[in-house]
């Protein structure tokens, strides 16, 4: 038998996952202009080198983030789901004179 907070703790990483993916492509775009930048300027030096390995290492976390977000994608959600009531609209209450 599967415990009750496992959906739960599902929800925060899929929340969480979704958070940090931008972080991911930014540290991708950022180590690609410097590998490209540093590849220009001197090519094959240890700095081009290293730029390379950081944006093969983001590059993996943001693929592997965006396959495990993909799998956890229920199949036909269109949009967001609101599992919560509706809330009422409050009713005015008028101060006693």
């Amino acid at each position: 038998m599967t415990p009750k907070n496992d959906h739960a703790e599902t929800v925060r990483a899929v929340r969480q996952l979704r958070h940090v993916r931008p972080v991911y492509a930014g540290g991708a775009a950022l180590w690609a202009a410097s590998a490209a930048w540093t590849g220009w300027e001197d090519p094959g030096s240890r700095q081009m080198w290293v730029s390379v390995i950081f944006l093969a290492v983001f590059t993996g976390l943001l693929s592997m983030t965006s396959l495990w977000l993909w799998r956890q994608e229920p199949a036909g959600a269109d949009g967001a789901a609101h599992h919560a009531a509706p809330r009422r609209m409050a009713t005015r209450r008028q101060a006693s004179a």
